[in-house]
């Protein structure tokens, strides 16, 4: 049996729609080590000249821009005051956890108050979310070719690109939640092995339940990522939740693949209490850690609110002073979000709802300047635009009905696990459509679409003969050069855009698309 037929068979491992052996071709992930290591050093580099190229820039007149506004100046006090947390209601918008904060407070440490200072670690943690795509996709796909595609689309993914160049919380969020679906991905692969190892020892039937997967590092590496990814904006919840469904999701399929008596139960029994204390548990303890100098500090926000703000008897007079502190200032924050909706009179020119953020519909104006001092010209203009590369993002829809025709045809378990983050980036903000909404929250969405379609490419790849004068296969390959090239073209066309570069205004003109571009 071939390389790629084994390849084949254990993508489809979960179906029972591949005729052969009785359990799964033991393949888990590419096994060209070398050619993969030189494909990602090579990614790493191109990602870190065009996440770092010209950092500075743009600014508004040498301050921050958008919403760069409230978290520099945050970062700044934590760096700045004596407790790393910020400790001034009135000094800004106190309303999202601290990691992010953190993040920024080590980039202005390390080059100090000013643009590269205030954007430093988001384009490390820009090309540390390329990199992780590009691993994680090599894995899903058993191949070096797909990843590198995968790879090749992350670096010119518009939202990845222009959120890894901000001094915003977003890119923070998204670095943990790509990292801590990474390290599912790989959990699954490792228990798998595990379960190979039991089968071929003949000890799968010593227990109807199947056997214990003992610890689990990635599947607890996940956990901490995600209690990172939920201290640094409260939406990372709905992460925990997606993918703490996902790994038992996994759990069950591997048992059910591997002939355990009774895998539901199974699962029940021996991995329901496990991956709750990593997923659920490991995230929340995480968060309550992060804010470690608040319960630390005498000057925090609201840190001595019991006596103060609310009442010291009770319901709750049992619970410690200084956690019903935390929990009203909890509860205010949720205040304050639940108070942002269009219906209490919260509006802004570049909002946007999430039907409109698949394809990318309403992108944001983050920053422009007009005038001849922006470049020497009478006619000039610098604009900078979140906008997700048409090439990629108009194809959210096509990639989704693929993915969903794949799971339901073939039971494919990689499109499971990427509609699923899918999902979680955007589903919950249906949930209250009245609230006020961007197109920057559908960053979370960004790494599982370029998943997404590079897995799809690489289907069209497999689905054609492996002949090498087979016509389908030269049109396959054709194809996929094809598009990959014109995600490229489309990037380098909105590159003046999406870095700020000055640009005249019939340019710029050319650059808006769609009337709902503007």
């Amino acid at each position: 049996m071939d390389r790629a037929t084994v390849e084949d068979r254990a993508l489809t491992e979960d179906l029972g729609t591949a005729p052969g052996p009785q359990v799964p071709e033991p393949v888990f992930g590419a096994t060209d080590r070398l050619r993969g290591t030189i494909v990602g050093a090579v990614l790493v580099l191109i990602a870190v000249a065009t996440r770092f190229w010209d950092l500075s820039n743009p600014t508004d007149k040498g301050t921050p821009v958008f919403d760069e506004k409230h978290y520099v100046p945050q970062g700044w006090q934590v760096l700045t005051g004596d407790n790393f947390i910020e400790d001034n209601p009135a000094y800004g918008l106190v309303v999202h956890p601290p990691v992010g904060k953190w993040m920024l407070a080590i980039s202005e440490w390390m080059f100090g108050y000013n643009p590269v200072g205030w954007r430093f670690m988001s384009a490390v943690s820009g090309v540390i979310i390329v990199l992780a795509i590009y691993l994680t996709v090599r894995r899903l796909a058993r191949s070096t070719l797909i990843g590198a595609i995968a790879g090749v689309f992350a670096i010119c993914e518009g939202v990845l690109f222009v959120q890894s160049r901000m001094g915003m919380l977003d890119i923070f969020q998204i670095l943990f939640v790509t990292l801590a679906f990474a390290a599912l991905i790989s959990d699954r692969d490792q228990m798998r092995r595990r379960m190979h190892r039991v089968w071929e020892e003949g000890r799968v039937g010593d227990s109807p339940f199947g056997p214990r997967f003992g610890f689990r590092w990635y599947r607890f590496t996940a956990g901490v990522m995600l209690g990172l990814a939920c201290g640094t904006k409260w939406s990372g919840a709905y992460f925990v939740v997606a993918f703490t469904l996902l790994s038992l999701g996994f759990d069950v399929a591997t048992r059910k693949a591997y002939h355990v008596q009774r895998p539901w139960l199974g699962v029940l029994r021996r991995d329901v209490v496990p991956s709750a204390s990593s997923l659920a548990v490991m995230p929340f303890v995480m968060y309550v850690a992060t804010f470690a100098p608040w319960f630390a500090s005498e000057t925090s926000v609201y840190r001595y609110a019991t006596g103060e703000k609310i009442g010291t008897d009770g319901t709750w007079s049992w619970v410690g002073n200084a956690m019903r502190s935390f929990w009203y200032y909890e509860s205010g924050i949720l205040e304050f979000h639940a108070g942002l909706t269009n219906a209490a009179g919260n509006h802004h020119p570049w909002e946007s709802k999430p039907w409109t953020w698949p394809m990318g519909l309403r992108p944001m104006l983050y920053a422009i300047s007009y005038g001849p001092d922006q470049c020497g010209g009478s006619d000039c203009v610098r604009a900078q635009m979140l906008i997700g590369t048409p090439a990629l993002w108009w194809l959210a829809v096509p990639m989704v009905v693929w993915g969903l025709w794949r799971i339901v045809s073939r039971r494919d378990w990689r499109y499971v696990a990427v509609l699923v983050a899918y999902g979680a980036g955007v589903l919950p903000w249906f949930g209250d459509i009245d609230r006020q909404m961007y197109f920057f929250y559908a960053t979370a969405m960004a790494p599982f679409l370029v998943m997404g379609l590079a897995l799809a490419c690489g289907d069209l790849l497999r689905a054609a003969p492996r002949g090498a004068q087979s016509e389908r296969r030269l049109l396959s390959v054709l194809a996929i050069a094809i598009y990959v090239a014109l995600v490229i073209a489309n990037f380098v066309w909105l590159w003046p855009v999406l870095v700020g570069a000055p640009i005249s205004n019939a340019e710029w003109g050319q650059q808006i698309w769609l009337p709902s571009w503007s």
